[in-house]
Parts: structure tokens; C-alpha cells; sequence
């Protein structure tokens, strides 16, 4: 028994847990969760805890459903939440009855990913936007719900709703030991941000799970709906999780040279090409849902073309040059992804991406100086700018073909996928939506 499990253990006996939820993820990126007794403890950590795989979404088929939750000893946290009757949670890897990892496991999708950057000498480092909207209930399906606040971009308010949430909402994550750098809010009318510190990839993919937890919860408490959907207004702009990333070496930033103009790495560099050039690819995962193409539509800081620049909002990579002489500051920014996404399959093709790039030694494509939403459609051509898939069926198409994300998924998570996105862009395209009767119904 190593000393993290020890440490575990102890701690459950001395805060007096009377329950411990293990937690892990889909594909889509839903949180599941098994509640079990402080006795039952030991024996998960030493034999892991069974559950019938196919009733989880893309895990296993019912022939093949037997699957084991391991609990991850280093994610343990109290749930602040929780307080009538402590409650911890744990982060599990799935493997199957064998010990072998279940291919179907996001984070082991991750996993693997950390471990190709780890073999190159790299540890990939994460810093997402977290973008959410806050409406009053009750919502009635079909109708348009009612923001919390009528705020805007930045606004400082007196403390109403909104403020306290995202008071509330920060005080409990730094409980959880998840450091928060900035909260603020955000355009549109009930729409909020907040910024989590640095961290390792793995790490924040848990985070942000977390971080969805604790912002339904609180506003459960409070009796509103917080929600991750992409564009919840036409007339307003959508949510996203802009994710800033960088590759260390040991202690060294890879992405930063003094003596380039942007201070970007040749490895940097080489990094935002890959991206570039798999964009559209993993487009389908970063941006997974039918209503995430209607926040790529460009405009409201949603980028829609395949393109970088620096401090240039209107791209798909910015490179920040908020602090250019401080080593350790040097990133790049991925402005597509949006909040809704699955964090693990998502930063695993994001870093795959990049990594593909250095392999191959891509050149860097020149950077886009313009507003590229403003451009006309032949400029953007003459530029070399290619446009981000305009919809899921695109997006779906992209990743079919891709070498990339099939190798990145694993064969089990890609096929289901597929499947499973193909399904969801043939149940929308079949809907009337209100904009086809208001448009057509009064004339025809």
C-alpha cells in the first residue's frame, strides 16, 4: 500500500466519511458516480470496485459489460456540498475484470496521450476560460429561459445574484483545492466566467468535472440553472473554454525563445501548426453537440477559420503577449472548444495535434494580421484561410477520415463516436425548428 492510499484511508477515519463516490466520465463527458461505505474502501483500492459497463454510454457491449472503477488515491477531496453527512470523491481509471485498461475510459484516452508527450521529454500543461449561463427557473422546455442578470462583459455590479454565485462558486473549488485565477462576468445576459490556474493536463480534465459539479450544485442550493449549453441566444453571444497551453521540459518553458518576435519556440511553433492542420479533424470533439455550430459562426469571439495571430481575437490560436519577457508565461490559446466538451478526449487530441506537428517539423503558416471575420470570402482563400466545419455533419465527416483522432480515441471511443454524433445530426435534421415556421409557415 503506497502513502497516498495510507493517507487516504487515515483521512476517512479521522473527518468521520460516512460515504465515498467514485467518479469517472463517458464518452460524452456525463460524470457518473457509485457511493459506497468507508469499509468497503480498502478492498476498491486493492481490487477496484465492478459495475455493468453497458449500461454507461459507449463503454462495452452487453456480452462484454463486466468493467472494474480504480480509484485515483491523489484526487481525493471532501465535498463541501456535503456537510450533513461527510462525503468524499475520488477519480477512478477503469480497467477491465484482467487489469487491463478499459479502452472506453476518456481518461485513459488522456492517459496515453500524457504518456506519448512524457516519451518526447514533454509534460503538457493546461489553463482553460470556463464559460457558463445562469437562468432563472422555472425553464419550460421549448421556451426561451430568462438570464439571471442583465449584466454585461466585465460589468461590476452591486452584489446581486450573479456576484454571489460566482463568489460561492469560487470559495468552493479552492475547498477542493482547485485554485481559481480570475471570475468575472462574461457578455451576454447571465453569462459568467472563470479562469482556473495552471495545471497539469490530467489534472484539469478532473477539474473541470469537478468545477461542473460544484456549479450545479450551487445553483441547485440557490434555485436556478446553471448550464454549459453552447449558444443558448441567437442574439447573444455563446460559451466557450478557450484553453491557453504550453510543454515544459523539466522546468523549462518549450514554447518560449527570447529571441523570437512573437517569443514562440521553433517547438511552439511547430506546435500551432499541428493544431492548425488537425483543426477540423477533432473539431467533432472539441465542439460536440448539434447547438456548439451555432456559436462557430463567427463573431462574439468564436473563432470560425483556420488561422493564428497574435492578440488577434478573430483567430482559432492566439499566441497572448500579455507578460513577453516572462519565460514561464508563454502559451498558446485555443479559442474553438467549448465548455460542453468531454475535457479528457478533448485535450488528448488537442496535444496529439500539436505533438503531430513537432514530429513532422510543420512549418507555421503565415499569421492573420486582420479581423479574418470581416474579410470577404475571397481574401480569406487568397490567405490561405480554410473555414472550421460549419456544422456536426461536417465536423463528423472531418474526423471520419482522420488518422489522427482514430489513433488518439482508440478504436472502441472512435466507432462509437461516430455512431453516436451521426445519430444526433439525423434526429436534428428532421426537426422543424421555430425559425422554418415564423419564416415560411405565414407565406406557403
Amino acid at each position: 500500500m503506497d502513502r497516498q492510499t495510507e493517507f487516504v484511508l487515515r483521512a476517512v477515519e479521522e473527518r468521520n466519511v460516512k460515504f465515498i463516490r467514485l467518479w469517472f466520465t463517458d464518452v460524452q463527458g456525463f460524470l457518473k458516480s457509485v457511493a459506497m461505505a468507508p469499509a468497503e474502501l480498502e478492498g476498491a483500492f486493492a481490487e477496484g470496485t465492478g459495475f455493468d459497463g453497458s449500461a454507461i454510454e459507449g463503454y462495452a457491449r452487453v456480452f462484454e459489460s463486466d468493467m472494474i472503477a480504480r480509484p485515483d488515491p491523489t484526487t481525493f477531496q471532501l465535498l463541501p456540498w456535503r456537510t450533513e453527512a461527510s462525503t468524499a470523491r475520488m477519480f477512478c481509471d477503469i480497467a477491465l475484470p484482467d487489469g487491463s485498461p478499459a479502452m472506453a475510459d476518456p481518461r485513459h484516452v488522456l492517459k496515453s496521450a500524457l504518456n506519448k508527450a512524457a516519451d518526447m521529454g514533454f509534460t503538457f500543461y493546461c489553463h482553460p476560460e470556463i464559460e457558463f449561463f445562469l437562468f432563472k427557473k422555472p425553464i419550460i422546455p421549448g421556451q426561451m429561459p430568462e438570464p439571471l442578470d442583465m449584466a454585461g462583459y466585465f460589468d461590476h455590479t452591486t452584489m446581486d445574484d450573479g456576484t454571489d454565485f460566482r463568489r460561492d462558486t469560487v470559495m468552493m473549488l479552492e475547498q477542493m483545492g482547485i485554485s481559481v485565477e480570475f471570475s468575472h462576468h462574461e457578455t451576454a445576459h447571465g453569462q459568467h466566467e472563470i479562469d482556473l490556474r495552471y495545471a497539469d493536463a490530467l489534472s484539469m480534465a478532473d477539474n473541470i468535472m469537478t468545477f461542473r459539479a460544484v456549479v450545479r450544485e450551487i445553483a441547485a442550493q440557490q434555485n436556478i440553472l446553471a448550464s454549459f449549453m453552447p449558444k443558448p441566444f441567437t442574439d447573444m453571444a455563446g460559451s466557450g473554454m478557450h484553453t491557453h497551453m504550453s510543454l515544459f521540459e523539466g522546468d523549462r518553458n518549450a514554447f518560449y525563445d527570447a529571441t523570437d518576435e512573437v517569443r514562440l519556440s521553433k517547438i511552439g511553433r511547430q506546435f500551432v501548426a499541428g493544431l492548425l492542420a488537425h483543426s477540423a479533424e477533432i473539431t467533432a470533439v472539441t465542439n460536440q453537440w448539434v447547438n456548439s455550430y451555432k456559436r462557430l459562426v463567427g463573431g462574439g469571439e468564436a473563432p470560425a477559420y483556420v488561422c493564428w495571430g497574435r492578440n488577434n481575437r478573430s483567430a482559432l490560436i492566439r499566441v497572448p503577449l500579455f507578460k513577453p519577457n516572462k519565460p514561464s508565461a508563454a502559451r498558446i490559446e485555443y479559442r474553438a472548444i467549448d465548455s460542453a466538451c468531454n475535457p479528457y478526449l478533448a485535450y488528448a487530441l488537442m496535444l496529439n495535434a500539436g505533438l503531430d506537428g513537432i514530429t513532422r517539423e510543420l512549418p507555421l503558416p503565415d499569421e492573420a494580421e486582420d479581423d479574418v471575420w470581416a474579410l470577404s470570402e475571397r481574401e480569406r482563400r487568397a490567405l490561405g484561410i480554410t473555414a472550421l466545419p460549419r456544422s456536426l455533419d461536417e465536423a463528423i465527416d472531418a474526423m471520419e477520415s482522420s488518422e489522427l483522432v482514430a489513433e488518439t480515441l482508440g478504436e472502441h471511443v472512435f466507432d462509437y463516436f461516430l455512431r453516436n454524433k451521426r445519430a444526433e445530426f439525423e434526429e436534428y435534421r428532421a426537426q422543424v425548428t421555430p425559425f422554418e415556421l415564423r419564416t415560411h409557415l405565414p407565406h406557403m
